[in-house]
This record gives C-alpha cells, sequence and structure tokens, in this order.
C-alpha cells in the first residue's frame, strides 16, 4: 500500500545506519487465510451449488481448455496475497491473445472505465520473449510493481496487456512463489506455446479483493464470468442460474408452509 514508502525508509534506517540484522527474503505472497478442499466442498455443499470435483492433474487441464475456448475465470487458490496485487491466489484470468478480451473483462466482469489495463503473469524464464525487461527490476516483477516495455513483435500477440504506451505491468511467476499457478502457466503453454496469461484482480469496481469462499461465489454470481475454480472445485456460469433457483424454491417453501 502507500505507507510502503515510509516502512521502506524506516528499514534503510534500521539497516543501513543502525547497522540492524535484515530478516529472511519474502518470497512467496500467499501469506493470508487459506480454505482446504474439503472447506470448500462443505460450503458448496450447503449453498446447493452445483460443481465439479477435480484432481491435480484435471484442474490444470481443465482450467487450461477454459482459457483456450476463450472463457475468462475465476482462480482462488491458496492464501490471501500479501501485498498490493493479486498474484494468482485471488485472480480473473483470460488468455491475453484474444484482442477484445480486456474490454469483456472490463464491462461485463469488472464494471470499470474500458481504457483500464490488465497485467500479464509470465512463466519465469520466458518473460523476455515477450518485453524488453529492465536490468534490476527482477524481483520487483515477481510482485507486479514494476512496468516493462512490450517488445515491438508481441505487441499484437498480447493486445489485452498491453498498455496504449507499448508498456504492461509484468508479473513474472516463479515455481517457489506460487507452485499451482506455475504450473497453470506451464500447461497453458504446453497447449498454446505462450505460458502467459491476462491477470486481475478478483473484485468488481470499487470493492476489495475477495478473500474468503464466500466472497467470491458472491462476486461470481453478480458478474460475467464462466467459470470459477477454488481449491480444487469448479464451477460453471450455469450453476448460478442453479443456486437462485434453488433459493427460490426454499423461500417458497418457507412463504407457503402453514
Amino acid at each position: 500500500g502507500d505507507a510502503g514508502g515510509a516502512v521502506g525508509a524506516a528499514l534503510w534506517a534500521h539497516h543501513e545506519i543502525r547497522g540492524g540484522d535484515r530478516s529472511p527474503v519474502l518470497t512467496r505472497p500467499g501469506l493470508g487465510r487459506a480454505w482446504s478442499h474439503a472447506e470448500v466442498g462443505e460450503i458448496l455443499e450447503d449453498l446447493r451449488i452445483e460443481a465439479e470435483e477435480l484432481d491435480e492433474a484435471a484442474l490444470l487441464d481443465r482450467a487450461t481448455a477454459d482459457l483456450q475456448a476463450g472463457k475468462v475465470i475465476g482462480w482462488v487458490q491458496g492464501g490471501f496475497e500479501w501485498g498490493p496485487r493479486a498474484l494468482g491466489h485471488r485472480s480473473i484470468l483470460a488468455d491475453p491473445r484474444a484482442p477484445d478480451v480486456h474490454h469483456r473483462v472490463n464491462a461485463s466482469i469488472k464494471f470499470r472505465e474500458a481504457f483500464r489495463p490488465f497485467a500479464p503473469s509470465v512463466q519465469a524464464g520466458a518473460e523476455d520473449r515477450y518485453f524488453e525487461m529492465i536490468p534490476g527490476g527482477e524481483q520487483p516483477s515477481e510482485w507486479m510493481l514494476m512496468v516493462h516495455p512490450v517488445k515491438p513483435e508481441a505487441r499484437e500477440l498480447i493486445p489485452s496487456v498491453t498498455h496504449v504506451d507499448g508498456s504492461a505491468r509484468v508479473h513474472v511467476v516463479t515455481a517457489e512463489a506460487n507452485p499451482r499457478f506455475h504450473a497453470l502457466l506451464a500447461r497453458h503453454g504446453e497447449a498454446t506455446g505462450h505460458p502467459i496469461l491476462l491477470n486481475t484482480s478478483f473484485n468488481l469496481k470499487g470493492e476489495p479483493i475477495v478473500s474468503s469462499p464466500i466472497h467470491a461465489l458472491a462476486t461470481f454470481e453478480r458478474c460475467g464470468m464462466d467459470a470459477l475454480y477454488i481449491e480444487g472445485w469448479r464451477i460453471d456460469a450455469s450453476a448460478k442460474r442453479s443456486a437462485r433457483e434453488n433459493c427460490d424454491v426454499d423461500l417458497r417453501a418457507a412463504t407457503e408452509s402453514p
């Protein structure tokens, strides 16, 4: 957040002036609360939401197939992110090669202005294929905190994550930082030749990033996302209608009972 400058100044003084010890380097963003596969299953059962249960390989294959088909998916895995960006734990994902997907995400999913850009998440080691990585920006880019030029030959390939000035706020994903999201990028790369995805925070305009499964389900219900993946469960957009019908049945039963 904006307080980072003040905290950074205090840490600089602690290290450089007072000679204080440094703490271990922070490498994983998912430090917040997480929900297990079983806990999410209980929530889905309680809410009577139809969901597909997937093992790890099927999860990656299914999500990759959705992305290849031009679908926009919600991705809720592991602990909530520490920091100002969604880094593959509470994200909305799409294939950045689709020329109009950013317009769709802005208009019918995020409900925000059409000019607002999106960031690319790219598998570590492949970033030089698409971006002119600025020297010294390696560590900030793992936290989606630095803008780099998109290579001219890549701008038409990934239009949905290229800003109007030809730049992008690049997120380089390592297996150490986020094993499951890294595996999804790798699987998408195997299927398409491009281990890169459009990544934006899982929230609607004016709202915080979703934290819990309930928050994610409620947001999914209110927007035009095609599928939601939560800890090994896949919920299709058709389940929104099913859940509403279940609620209507429950309400009618309650009002009609003597």
